[in-house]
């Protein structure tokens, strides 16, 4: 457990969404999610509980237009709640992490790296346009957009499954034990984890 506490809160509206972030890192899964979108909250809610925080998060969004914003902005703002909590150096993680999670036939591994450099590569195989009322395109896009502005370079990838739900739900929970494993807290709060000696 970090001495500070790892949290944040973000208030975002643009023209096309209004979303309203409370993340705590060292949290005990306690989550609430509404985005509108019954699948994208079902998978936010899996990334919240394995990933051991709690999160509330709300977005209303033009989704009479399609859940593009929707989604995308959601990643950007839970994207920069991460970079909060974790703070600005980044001295007191672990850094790396990886992790694998199947659910039934569906096996996905993610590789997270909290450097700084935002950066995301994956190959999820998605077959469907739509599972629920999410758009298959936008679970990678998702990916990118928290990658982005956490400063996470992030490789996501489905070895094998058949459903794509499997495989979306598999994604997000190698990427939640993947981010608990590089964001657990050091016991020396002054080791920044490079050769750099900086992030």
């Amino acid at each position: 457990m970090a001495e500070r506490e790892r949290t944040a809160t973000l208030d975002r509206t643009t023209g096309e969404t209004s979303i309203i972030v409370s993340l705590t890192l060292d949290g005990a899964g306690d989550v609430a999610v509404r985005t509108g979108i019954g699948m994208f909250d079902h998978m936010l809610h899996a990334l919240a509980l394995h990933a051991g925080w709690d999160l509330t998060l709300t977005c209303e969004g033009d989704l009479n237009v399609d859940d593009h914003h929707s989604i995308e902005d959601t990643g950007l703002v839970l994207g920069q709640a991460l970079a909060d909590a974790i703070g600005p150096d980044r001295a007191d993680i672990v850094r790396f992490g990886s992790a694998y999670a199947p659910l039934d036939e569906a096996l996905a591994r993610a590789v997270a790296d909290v450097s700084g450099r935002p950066h995301f590569s994956g190959s999820l195989h998605l077959k469907r346009d739509r599972v629920g009322s999410l758009s298959c395109e936008m679970v990678p896009h998702f990916f990118r957009s928290l990658a982005q502005t956490a400063g996470l370079t992030l490789h996501i990838d489905v070895i094998r499954g058949v459903n794509d739900h499997h495989r979306i739900e598999a994604s997000f929970k190698a990427l939640a034990l993947a981010l608990r494993s590089a964001l657990a807290t050091t016991d020396d709060q002054s080791d920044i984890r490079s050769t750099k000696g900086v992030l």
